[in-house]
């Protein structure tokens, strides 16, 4: 019997990393999905290539859609400088305006065409930036709206959407990615990594990794540029 089919949103850091690995482990037929929207680097989108052939995915695709030309973030305009000075209450500068809502609708288009009816996405509310598009509600609101707007949920075939790591703390994330046998030294994380993918060690995303690595009691294999 043919594997079930899945499209995994794939970012090239340590979340969506240890999401493939989960779906995989699961017994899916991997898809991966990563979206080139004009971001800072594209040292991220080197390291889902990597991660997409060592934890075995079936295919591997890179969308371009340039939020760029929208700006309004600190990841996609480069007069907007990324905070270092540690994580603060609020949304911050570095959420991207519509970001999942995008990537998760090209999943769910090329989803319906492959005939799949899994997403994974690896958003977190628990050890993340704020951002409200990795929130619980939202995840099962994009569900919700998937199953009226396709014409194979309207037919019968409904689609899920799959956020594994939505509860859980980043130390746990790692542990379970470990377990599974996620390199994280494949992985990039940071904001602003250089074109070679060494981190900053500063950024919010830099502070939650590092901490992660520390509470899992495991040995953080990310190269910094920064103490």
């Amino acid at each position: 019997m043919s594997k079930r089919r899945a499209v995994v949103l794939l970012s090239g850091g340590l979340d969506s990393a240890t999401t493939l690995a989960i779906a995989r482990s699961e017994g899916y037929a991997c898809h991966a999905l990563s979206v080139a929207y004009g971001q800072r680097h594209a040292a991220e989108l080197a390291a889902a290539a990597r991660v997409a052939a060592t934890l075995g995915a079936d295919e591997h695709r890179v969308v371009d859609v340039d939020l760029a030309q929208f700006g309004g973030s600190a990841l996609t305009e480069p007069g907007i400088a990324v905070p270092m000075q540690g994580l603060r209450p609020g949304i911050p500068v570095t959420y991207v305006p519509a970001r999942n809502t995008v990537m998760l609708s090209l999943a769910l288009a090329w989803a319906e065409v492959l005939e799949a009816r899994d997403i994974f996405i690896g958003v977190n509310a628990v050890d993340y930036s704020g951002y409200p598009d990795c929130r619980p509600e939202y995840v099962a609101a994009f569900e919700a709206m998937a199953n009226l707007a396709t014409k194979a949920a309207v037919e019968g075939a409904r689609l899920a959407v799959h956020a594994p790591l939505i509860d859980l703390p980043k130390a746990e994330i790692i542990r379970r990615g470990s377990a599974l046998g996620v390199d994280y030294a494949e992985t990039v994380s940071c904001y602003q990594a250089d074109d070679t993918g060494a981190a900053c060690g500063l950024c919010d995303a830099c502070r939650l990794r590092r901490a992660g690595f520390a509470a899992a009691g495991l040995p953080d294999p990310t190269r910094y540029l920064a103490a």
